[in-house]
């Protein structure tokens, strides 16, 4: 499975995206936070998770497949008005 990394998530974790061998959202997940660290895991509290561009149905159970993408998705913040 790919895992795609978008704003403070990228920068917490060091790269845009990664591959890896997990048979659930949560697996997948688990794996990136043993990866990248306290940082990735704190952004990943507030984020977004989508599998294959919409929210997965059965959270961190959902089943994973090959070729499965799975984005994180930090909050948006602020900006100028």
């Amino acid at each position: 499975m790919t895992l795609r990394l978008f704003a403070r998530a990228r920068e917490a974790a060091g790269t845009g995206n990664d591959h890896f061998d997990a048979a659930t959202v949560g697996e997948l997940l688990a794996q990136a936070v043993s990866r990248y660290g306290a940082e990735f895991a704190d952004v990943l509290a507030t984020s977004r998770v989508w599998v294959n561009g919409d929210e997965p149905a059965a959270g961190d159970d959902t089943q994973l497949r090959q070729g499965d993408e799975v984005a994180v998705l930090p909050p948006v913040s602020g900006g100028s008005r």
